[in-house]
């Protein structure tokens, strides 16, 4: 037992924890030393520099210690000089030297400070003689130390002066360490003090290599703990007291002044005292007379003699041992040891099996605390500081609260971060995004990056979901220097495959050996990582602002559960290798030399990512995998553009690509226009979806496309768990559907529970990410994510975000604004269109013949259209179809009830509404979504208003064919179509010459 009465113990460290620890690094070291005057003769500064200016010397010593931009130096050679220079500018501190031809130093000191009060000054001799002993000047002088050539002593003296400017702030702020050294010697303060704040900065330095990047390093460094210089009894008693709660050690010298007298055992009665009051905390007795060792035993205090050989490394461990620095060592009563742990990690990883001895042991003198303080992680040291030992009721408790807070911590720390990968350092319960290489992310590693940084910021979106993960998968980026060295080292440069088929250059790619410190590396990451794998492009073009490359690349997943280590890893690896392939295919490069008139080869970076989804049965899949945009160019009924609008399906997201994904607006889920009635439904539910084979899976490389993905039928799944949850039961006796697959029945794929009964709150948590995404980009955002449901109702269901890219990327440019002069040119202008983008590929235009029309012949005039569509699709020539009333209607006498296969070549549709057939617009139907899902320009022409269709030129056009009721023309050259969604405006514009 620790203790029969509990405490209230606070709850383990949330991502709200760790997002105020990095507000709060921001907030400390407000005052810095940025401009120092040294006041010397030329020959005092000739001797401190003798080699290397005191300039170089300061700059190599805060590069050494990558620490932040070192101060300017300015030197004055008499003490009027130094005077003028104070009048004339801001100085943060002042470093004086005796023998000033002009002044004695104290004089000087006095003026400054009429001067400027607060500006520290401190009195650098070159001899214990140069200091008068004989004046009272403590009240003048902020210190005096002796200079020996140590140009550490300056980085000491500089950090002494900032530790004094911001101590208070550090300690109120964030509960930073302080370390009280009391030493009343200007020659022993030389050599302690730096000695101290060298060990104490390379162990923050130390410290700050695990896992994290440079930012942050930066930040946690203004964390480390305060060094306050006593020289007397009295104020080390004041410092003590009034930073009690902050101090992690005092190191103190035996013989120094009290109430003015020097007594021989001052030291030793101050840390009696200070022991009384706080019994765990680390003392250290500094003396030259060895006869205090066996004081300092009587009060627990660590002994060094001043006079010892050993003496800077007997100071170094007394840090490592009693301070927490170094290791974390458990130890027995007997001290052996039993457990030593070097990092955050390994502390969580020992610390289970650790006996519960030394556990109490450190936890009652609060070393997990001081240890963690000492590397920065204020939060959670503060933490331990309050709660305790004796909040617990047993051992087991409190070991299991410390694994749980640190566990938590080291996961916090890292999201929303890009982290270097080490091998030895690299733990995937905890790293959620690292990179491998130098060079570039990629476009689409870039969005992830960018997404996975905006969700740990957003606090408020995961208090508004406490239910639900919401995180992008466990990500290893192969930087574009792993892509480039594989290019050089095998000469499979651009210029060699410019003219290739897609099939050799694949050839080639998969030959070829990559380099050999890329291969160690993704070694050591697939040692430590289970699972299936996907592994993806992120080339430099993917996901740009205005051309994007998306959808150019493969993509490939594996199941990585292969017996053989090295068959994973050669499936890896050659997956990777085949995405660098496809750098160089047909289809990216046709689009870059489109878009571009000086063609420059793609860089390529790789995603590895965790497959999102469970595994079931032989297979494994998410139970919803979706794309959503921010902005809808086919707005229908209540819908607004910004409503936004997404499509989901069963499974993985390849179906999306394909029929029956389900469409809807997150502001709106309840109105599905496919799902209007029960027939609709039945005949437009998802029946087949993807998912990858873990169970027996084939060599996905063995037969040359790499492909791992099935498509199953979704009956033959209906007892998995996805499909029980996303599933309605059809009753066929009642010719009804009831939102539940617990009852028998035939399923139907109906997402009911999530969409009506809000199982899961997709549409709410759809709207609220990509209202977080455009703001984050500035502009509309497509993301595609899965969804993964858990079983047991004790976990968590897990959102994934798999991409952000902007919509902007290809379509939004301003060649898509529509201008007067189109207007003005154009044959067709509408205000009410639906659809955004610009096209130039059709010249053939086949329209109802006005004149000829009749509503009881709309059966007929479908099927003219349907032959006309049919040998238009043979020849690849998309066309422009213009009519009256709702296309695809059906009802025969609201429209013409073509279906999709009558149109299927279609690039645009003219809906003209002119009186005749007064039918609501058609955006609703199924056809409709068809014909949305496959962005095919909808134009509406409403009488009475400035839209307009020039029938006379129509008209005057010779005729490619002709039937009862349609005329089909085609035009020497494209016409261009620009549709604006964001406007509704629409023209087609004659060509040029026409």
């Amino acid at each position: 037992m620790v203790h029969s009465e509990k405490h209230p113990i606070p709850a383990v460290i949330s991502p709200d924890d760790f997002d105020r620890d990095v507000k709060t690094f921001h907030e400390l070291m407000p005052r810095k030393v940025g401009n120092i005057l040294l006041v010397s003769t030329p020959y005092d500064a000739f001797l401190m520099e003798e080699d290397e200016t005191l300039t170089s010397k300061i700059i190599n010593e805060y590069r050494g210690l990558n620490l932040s931009r070192p101060p300017r130096l300015t030197k004055a050679a008499t003490a009027q000089e130094a005077l003028s220079l104070l009048d004339e500018r801001p100085f943060d501190m002042v470093i004086t030297m005796p023998n000033l031809e002009d002044m004695d130093t104290y004089e000087l000191v006095i003026k400054i400070k009429g001067l400027r009060p607060d500006l520290p000054v401190l009195l650098l001799a070159h001899s214990p003689r140069d200091i008068d002993e004989g004046r009272d000047h403590c009240t003048v002088i902020d210190n005096e130390f002796i200079w020996s050539g140590n140009s550490d002593l300056l980085l000491a003296l500089i950090k002494s002066v900032e530790d004094r400017l911001n101590v208070e702030n550090d300690t109120r702020c964030a509960g930073v360490r302080v370390l009280i050294l009391v030493e009343d010697s200007p020659l022993y303060r030389s050599f302690f003090l730096p000695l101290i704040y060298k060990v104490v900065v390379r162990q923050t330095l130390s410290v700050l290599e695990e896992s994290l990047n440079e930012e942050h390093r930066a930040l946690k460094m203004r964390a480390r703990p305060k060094i306050l210089v006593a020289e007397n009894y009295e104020e080390a008693t004041d410092l003590f007291h009034k930073f009690q709660p902050y101090v992690f050690g005092m190191i103190s010298d035996t013989r120094y002044p009290r109430e003015c007298v020097v007594q021989a055992d001052a030291g030793f009665i101050l840390l009696s005292r200070i022991r009384q009051e706080v019994p765990y905390l680390p003392l250290l007795l500094m003396s030259s007379e060895p006869e205090n060792r066996a004081k300092a035993e009587t009060i627990q205090a660590v002994f060094i003699d001043k006079n010892s050989t050993e003496l800077r490394g007997e100071i170094e461990t007394f840090f490592q041992e009693y301070l927490g620095f170094g290791d974390f060592v458990f130890r027995l009563s007997d001290k052996t040891e039993v457990g030593r742990a070097t990092n955050l990690r390994t502390l969580e990883e020992i610390l289970p099996t650790v006996p519960d001895e030394p556990v109490l042991y450190h936890a009652r003198r609060n070393h997990f605390s001081n240890w963690l303080m000492a590397r920065s992680e204020i939060r959670l040291a503060s933490r331990f500081g309050k709660v305790g030992a004796s909040a617990f009721s047993t051992v087991s408790s409190m070991r299991q609260y410390i694994i749980d807070n640190i566990h938590a911590l080291r996961r916090c720390r890292q999201k929303g971060m890009v982290v270097q990968f080490a091998p030895d350092a690299f733990d995937p319960d905890v790293a959620d995004f690292v990179k491998i290489g130098q060079g570039s992310l990629g476009g689409k590693a870039r969005g992830l990056a960018f997404v996975s940084g905006l969700i740990h910021q957003n606090a408020s979106r995961r208090k508004k979901y406490p239910g639900i993960n919401i995180v992008v998968p466990r990500t290893l980026v192969i930087a574009t220097d792993g892509f480039e060295a594989f290019v050089s080292q095998n000469r499979l440069h651009y210029s060699r495959f410019c003219s290739c088929p897609d099939q050799e250059i694949r050839e080639r790619f998969t030959e070829a050996d990559i380099p050999r410190w890329l291969y160690r590396q993704l070694e050591a990451f697939l040692r430590k990582v289970t699972g299936p794998l996907s592994v993806r492009s992120s080339s430099l073009l993917e996901d740009a602002h205005f051309q994007s490359f998306a959808g150019l690349y493969d993509t490939f997943m594996i199941p990585n559960n292969h017996p053989d280590f090295f068959v994973r890893l050669h499936h890896l690896i050659t997956a990777i290798k085949r995405v660098y392939a496809s750098t160089y295919f047909e289809r990216p490069l046709s689009f870059a030399k489109r878009i571009s008139q000086q063609f420059k080869a793609d860089s390529m970076a790789v995603i590895i990512q965790q497959v999102a989804g469970k595994t079931h049965g032989a297979y494994y899949y998410p139970a919803i995998s979706g794309v959503a945009r921010s902005r809808n160019y086919y707005p229908v009924g209540q819908m607004a553009p910004e409503d936004g609008i997404a499509r989901i399906a069963l499974g993985m997201g390849r179906i999306l690509d394909e029929e029956n994904a389900l469409r809807f607006c997150p502001r709106y889920p309840h109105f599905m226009p496919q799902f209007s009635t029960v027939d609709d439904i039945l005949a437009n539910a998802q029946r087949r979806f993807y998912a990858l084979r873990v169970e027996d899976s084939p060599d996905p490389f063995a037969s040359g496309n790499g492909e791992s993905l099935v498509k199953r039928a979704v009956d033959e799944a209906e007892a998995e768990f996805p499909v029980r949850s996303l599933c309605s039961t059809y009753l066929p006796e009642e010719h009804r559907l009831r939102d539940t697959a617990y009852m028998p029945g035939p399923k139907v794929l109906t997402f009911a529970p999530v969409l009506k009964h809000k199982v899961f709150p997709l549409p709410e948590l759809l709207s609220d990410l990509l209202e977080m995404g455009r703001k984050g980009m500035g502009g509309p955002v497509e993301i595609e994510f899965s969804v993964d449901l858990s079983e047991d109702k004790a976990h968590r269901n897990t959102f994934f975000f798999l991409q952000l890219r902007p919509m902007s990327a290809g379509q939004e440019a301003e060649d898509v604004r529509i201008t007067a002069r189109d207007i003005e040119e154009a044959f067709c202008f509408s205000t009410d269109s639906l659809g955004h983008g610009r096209s130039q590929e059709m010249a053939d235009i086949v329209y109802v013949k006005p004149e000829c029309f009749e509503a009881s012949e709309t059966v007929k005039i479908a099927g003219e259209i349907g032959k006309i569509n049919a040998g238009l699709v043979r020849e690849k020539r998309p066309w422009l179809l213009a009519g009256p009333g709702r296309w695809g209607s059906a009802d025969r006498w609201l429209g013409i009830p073509v279906r999709w296969k009558d149109i299927s070549g279609v690039g645009a549709m003219i809906e003209v509404r002119d009186g005749r057939l007064n039918a609501d617009p058609s955006q609703g139907s199924h056809f409709f979504q068809k014909i949305t899902d496959r962005g095919i320009h909808y134009i509406t022409l409403n009488p009475g208003g400035t839209d307009f269709l020039k029938w006379d030129w129509l008209n005057a056009l010779p005729a490619v064919g002709e039937t009862q009721f349609l005329r089909h023309v085609r035009l020497e050259r494209p016409f261009l179509l620009k549709n604006d969604g964001r406007t509704s405006q629409c023209a087609a514009v004659y060509p040029a010459n026409q």
